[in-house]
């Protein structure tokens, strides 16, 4: 799923293209992944884009009134804003009108300058959504700090005041808005903090240290228009390149470049976290998932000493038992 560097790339290359359009008309197709379609179809035409912005791993495309009704303040004339989250293969770009429509184009907004802009999504896993003046708010409601934003007392705060697992605080939507897996197992490896520490058991200056690695890697990943892992690309259906300078996502059974040992994979937070056991010391009695199938290893952890175990006592005359013989 596109996380923010990604959805940033996307945003900057629609700001280029579709900026202060207007939209004529739009089309629809497959709608199953539409809050409520026939108000797309209703309150789009006539309005003009006035801004793209990301908003975590979201893109807004703030509409102006309908034309003739600049002035109006009320009910659905007032300015709205149309949300995008592009799932995991969703795409949003504008192109000329007279190209054919690409397979899996579920949604076209025809603009005043014979362009248009066409979402794509071939699993449907995103969202489009109209959303008046009066219903932003409670959408936008409750997603935390956006993490190229957030100060590093902030961030502190945040992650120092809670015991979750730290790579399912980066996670969270709550707070911090815009990060994902990929950032997240980046920024802790630079950072070296295992994904499984507790973020009430951060100190002050490792808080610091993994607030400038994240907005470190997420800026240079936006410079480099993101991860490609699997489908993505930006409005010029051009691949991101961060991919190349992964660290230790999806790295599994390489070395570590920083120390030389073999990174290692775990679930935390229920996702996929890699990471250095060498670099990234884990909790006590952390497990980690063994590359051979079937099997854990036990990352700093006390062994299990077995306990000692009496032999049973036959009771007199009881017969013994003998292994059969062919």
């Amino acid at each position: 799923m596109p996380e923010l560097p990604e959805v940033e790339t996307v945003v900057r290359g629609l700001r280029l293209t579709v900026l202060g359009r207007r939209i004529l008309s739009v089309t629809l197709r497959k709608t199953d992944f539409i809050d409520d379609p026939s108000l797309i179809e209703r309150h789009l035409p006539g309005r003009r884009i006035e801004a793209v912005e990301r908003y975590g791993k979201f893109m807004l495309l703030r509409l102006s009134a309908p034309q003739g009704e600049e002035n109006s303040a009320n009910g659905d004339y007032a300015p709205a804003a149309l949300l995008v989250h592009l799932g995991m293969t969703g795409h949003i770009v504008s192109t000329a009108a007279a190209q054919p429509w690409e397979k899996h184009t579920h949604a076209s907004f025809a603009l005043d300058d014979g362009r248009e802009l066409r979402y794509t999504d071939a699993r449907r896993f995103g969202r489009l959504a109209y959303l008046s003046a009066e219903l932003l708010p409670a959408e936008l409601e409750g997603f935390g700090a956006d993490p190229l934003e957030v100060t590093a007392e902030e961030f502190a705060t945040r992650i120092r005041s809670r015991h979750s697992r730290i790579k399912s605080l980066l996670l969270d939507q709550t707070v911090l808005r815009g990060v994902g897996n990929i950032y997240a197992d980046e920024s802790l490896w630079r950072a070296k903090i295992h994904p499984a520490k507790l973020g009430a058991s951060i100190n002050k200056k490792q808080a610091v240290v993994l607030h400038r690695a994240l907005q470190d890697i997420l800026k240079k990943a936006i410079v480099m228009r993101g991860s490609s892992i699997s489908d993505f690309v930006d409005g010029d259906g051009q691949p991101g390149e961060y991919q190349q300078h992964h660290r230790a996502y999806g790295r599994e059974g390489e070395k570590c470049y920083r120390c030389g040992t073999i990174i290692r994979r775990a679930i935390v937070a229920g996702r996929s976290s890699f990471f250095c056991p060498k670099c990234q010391i884990g909790p006590r009695g952390f497990l980690a998932i063994s590359s051979t199938p079937g099997k854990s290893r036990r990352e700093s952890a006390t062994p299990v000493r077995k306990k000692n175990v009496k032999p049973v006592k036959r009771p007199k005359g009881a017969a013994r038992i003998r292994p059969r013989t062919k």
